[in-house]
């Protein structure tokens, strides 16, 4: 599954530019589209989906599991659905989720509650570091089993239930654990509630939305979210957005890069994802979306961003859960701007890809960056914009984190500092057009096998 290492080598800052660019397509929803799409009746057909690593795993997951999958074109696939309830593979079969926590959540949402399920379920050495134990606490609740017992990080094995009842559930700040109790919520005997008072990511809602007998939500000072179990699902028709997560890369490059602009087309604008633009427009970014329009309960358009001084970041803990991915750039740009920065609310984001609160703090150290970290906080001595063209930034092989290598990358293109990214083929796990758009936009750097 895996591509062939590499590093990346950067030592010459880049220039200005103005440009218009398209990201790579939405990891969340193109991941969300197969699974949902394989327990919808009939076919459904999803177009513009992100072929990365952690999609890819997707669709062998749901193949393995008795899923017809057609490939149309350049993301474009047919998903045969099997409803309900009708996932099957032999015992002990092996499904590796390679780098993909949604992948591995959202599945053992779907096999939990389905009939006649006993698998192994595992992933890439970066996800079995990540704690399942949330997730396997949840889907216990409705039946099913995890063995060995009271173990909780990949390889697991998951026993499903044959009676699932609902349950209630008080869903915090993770859109995972969330969609994972949708999903086997829909396969349940009874009903499902969900109460949520911190909104995070409604993908998952919204694919399901038109599916009234399975699912009604209201909205009000929290938001209720009632499933239904053992309704069918009418199949989907999706055509998946770029990613906001990717295109904030870009974003903070611009702001930061004198006389720079950029127009980044086409891009997913769910209210759930876009607490980046939000917080930096507070801080006084020149970010603008246009063009904005409706398509299957998701919201998309353009980004304008323009380059401009920013204020220090305060962050406050309700933003937590709308900026999730975007953290390890937003500590980019904390950095580069003068003033002291806090973020709040940080405790989720020790159990990513890696510690991103750690590794980063390690990354803006070598430009001499000072940081202080607490379990929940981060505050950022943030230093304007340096030459740190005598300086080096590393990152070891072995950090297995798109986010973190991306960040340093924008690090490297702003400061000037000679950069050795080792492993940095993880980025393919999201955003395979990285590299390319940033040579478009001027960005030199080698690869080095």
């Amino acid at each position: 599954m895996s591509h062939k290492s590499f590093s990346i080598k950067i030592k010459n800052r880049i220039k200005p530019y103005n440009k218009a660019i398209e990201v790579d397509s939405d990891k969340s929803l193109s991941i969300r589209s197969f699974l949902i799409g394989s327990i919808c009746e009939n076919i459904s057909t999803v177009t513009n989906i992100l072929e990365s690593e952690d999609v890819k795993s997707t669709i062998e997951a749901c193949k393995k599991l008795g899923v017809k999958i057609l490939k149309l074109g350049p993301g474009s696939y047919k998903i045969h659905g099997k409803g309900l309830g009708s996932l099957f593979a032999k015992k002990n079969t092996i499904i590796n989720c390679f780098n993909s926590g949604t992948c591995a959540r959202l599945l053992l949402g779907i096999l939990s509650t389905t009939p006649n399920i006993e698998i192994k379920i595992t992933g890439d050495s970066s996800l079995k570091k990540r704690s399942m134990k949330k997730l396997v606490q949840l889907l216990s609740k409705f039946g099913a089993t995890f063995l060995p017992k009271n173990k909780f990080n990949f390889p697991l094995k998951i026993i499903s239930t044959d009676m699932p009842i609902g349950i209630n559930y008080f869903a915090g700040v993770s859109a995972q654990l969330k969609s994972a109790v949708i999903l086997a919520g829909l396969n349940s005997y009874g009903n499902t509630k969900i109460i949520e008072s911190i909104k995070s990511r409604d993908h998952t809602e919204n694919l399901l939305k038109k599916n009234t007998a399975a699912i009604k939500i209201k909205y009000g000072k929290k938001k209720i979210i009632e499933v239904y179990g053992k309704k069918s699902l009418k199949q989907i028709g999706l055509n998946v957005s770029g990613d906001p997560s990717s295109a904030a890369f870009f974003t903070a490059l611009t702001l930061l890069n004198k006389n720079s602009f950029i127009k980044i087309k086409n891009v997913g604008l769910n209210p759930t994802r876009t607490g980046f633009y939000k917080l930096l427009k507070i801080h006084k970014a020149k970010i603008k979306f246009s063009n904005v329009k409706k398509d299957n309960n998701e919201l998309r358009g353009d980004i304008l961003v323009k380059s401009c001084k920013l204020r220090p970041i305060t962050s406050p803990g309700y933003f937590y859960a709308s900026t999730a991915d975007e953290y390890p750039i937003l500590f980019v740009l904390a950095g580069l701007t003068k003033g002291v920065s806090v973020f709040k609310n940080l405790e989720d984001l020790f159990n990513k890809e890696s510690n991103r609160v750690k590794e980063m703090q390690k990354v803006l150290k070598q430009v001499g960056i000072k940081t202080i970290s607490t379990k929940t906080e981060l505050k950022i001595y943030g230093k304007g914009m340096i030459d740190a063209s005598n300086k080096t930034i590393t990152i070891q092989k072995g950090i297995h984190d798109h986010r973190i290598h991306m960040a340093s990358f924008v690090l490297a293109l702003l400061t000037g500092s000679t950069t050795r990214l080792k492993g940095f083929e993880t980025v393919f796990t999201s955003s395979p057009s990285f590299l390319k758009i940033m040579r478009q936009l001027g960005a030199k750097f080698e690869i080095k096998k």
